[in-house]
């Protein structure tokens, strides 16, 4: 079994200010899809399991988050499954300040130089090297060892390659540094998107077996790997996790603003009949397209969010709503306002006005900066964001598309 990026403990993003979630499931997230790794394992009497980078998310808060892995491993060990462990980014060797003794079939990679552990009974030799550091910049690969004889090679390592998106260029190498070694396996680390990126040899990224945030939708888990005769001839993903996050895009093209609860059903409904898997979803729902209503849209958001959530309670009580983003638009066209050209005009333009934009940071500012800690999270509400980060054009954006739409109704 080939896993990565377990983050043991990290908590879930986005979801503290969000009543009615059930509250230890999303806390003990990480614990159980790393509950059902375990058991997979077992259950599969894999040979052995690879873990090839962040097990953890960083120091630990208590000993509580190591004395679980050592009971995790202690399972594996009952079962005769020896664990190969390499420290990536987030529990590097100078992350993490406190230990606990690991059962004896965990074998953690050395930081100092690549090591190279054997399971002559199989054939099978494995190699990595841990970060000693959290920002390991060198390309590790050149000093592993060439490929041992008449075994089946796995080389373990945290990188993102070449680069990808999302990820920081950590232990940078190329698909030609990786088959200079000869190797037959790479088991990869660091992106949590899963990935066979080639199989000539195989490389594969298996994810991460959990997902945190709305960043991370879809299925994770992690990868069994058969070999038969030095030769692989199956890799099999197993989902492992116990909750998802997926992204709804809801089309309002030609839409008024009150047809938007009918529209959420539809796309909640639709969605939750797709969930073959039947886990917990939490879902961010866009609303995109272009129509007149784009500005009563924008203006009720923060009801339409309630709306959401009212309808997904009544879909499911394992469907939740983590966030409803207003992203429609109205069409270029000014002719239905009941208002001058000049003024029109000065409206459609405003959020691409630079003018405009810097005296709104002029002044309005200094009054966020002093009434941050009265307005609440940040994260609740888009255009509050979006003025926290200094991003003014999107609140003209957000305000002169409201403007337009009560103009036209005459408010």
């Amino acid at each position: 079994m080939h896993a990565a990026d377990i983050h043991l403990d990290s908590p879930l993003y986005g979801l503290s200010r969000y009543e009615g979630l059930p509250d230890a499931e999303i806390r003990g997230a990480t614990r159980a899809a790393f509950d059902n790794l375990v058991q997979h394992a077992i259950d599969e009497a894999v040979d052995f399991v690879v873990i090839s980078g962040d097990l953890f998310d960083g120091d630990w808060k208590d000993m509580g988050t190591g004395l679980y892995f050592a009971r995790a491993m202690g399972r594996l060990d009952q079962a005769r499954i020896p664990v190969f462990l390499l420290a990536g980014n987030h529990d590097a060797a100078s992350v993490l300040t406190r230990s606990v003794p690991w059962p004896p079939n965990v074998r953690l990679f050395s930081t100092k130089k690549p090591q190279t552990h054997l399971l002559p009974d199989i054939r099978v030799a494995i190699s990595g090297q841990s970060f000693a550091t959290s920002a390991v910049t060198d390309n590790l690969v050149q000093a592993y060892p060439e490929a041992a004889p008449h075994h089946f090679n796995i080389g373990v390592l945290h990188t993102a390659l070449a680069g990808r998106q999302g990820h920081a260029a950590y232990a940078p190498c190329s698909i030609d540094d990786l088959r200079s070694k000869q190797y037959d396996y790479w088991a990869l680390g660091h992106v949590h998107e899963h990935e066979i990126v080639c199989e000539d040899p195989y490389v594969v990224f298996p994810g991460n077996t959990q997902g945190r945030s709305i960043r991370e939708t879809g299925a994770k888990g992690a990868v069994i790997v058969t070999v038969e005769d030095l030769q692989v001839t199956s890799i099999d993903r197993v989902e492992l996790d116990v909750l998802r996050w997926v992204r709804i895009e809801v089309d309002c093209t030609d839409q008024a603003a009150g047809d938007v609860p009918n529209l959420l059903r539809a796309a909640l409904t639709a969605n939750w009949q797709q969930n073959s898997a039947g886990l917990p979803i939490v879902a961010r729902i866009v609303l995109v397209g272009m129509t007149d209503d784009a500005g009563a849209m924008h203006d009720r958001a923060a009801t339409l969010r309630e709306d959401a959530r009212a309808i997904a309670s009544g879909i499911s009580p394992d469907l939740f709503i983590e966030k409803v983003r207003v992203e429609v638009g109205t069409p270029q066209k000014t002719s239905d306002l009941m208002v001058s050209d000049g003024l029109a005009n000065l409206i459609h333009q405003a959020p691409q006005d630079p003018v405009l934009t810097a005296m709104l940071a002029e002044d309005l500012t200094p009054f966020l900066l002093a009434a941050q800690t009265s307005l609440g999270a940040a994260e609740d509400q888009d255009l509050r964001r979006s003025a926290s980060e200094g991003n003014w054009s999107a609140v003209l954006n957000t305000a002169t598309l409201a403007l337009q739409s009560r103009l036209a109704r005459g408010q």
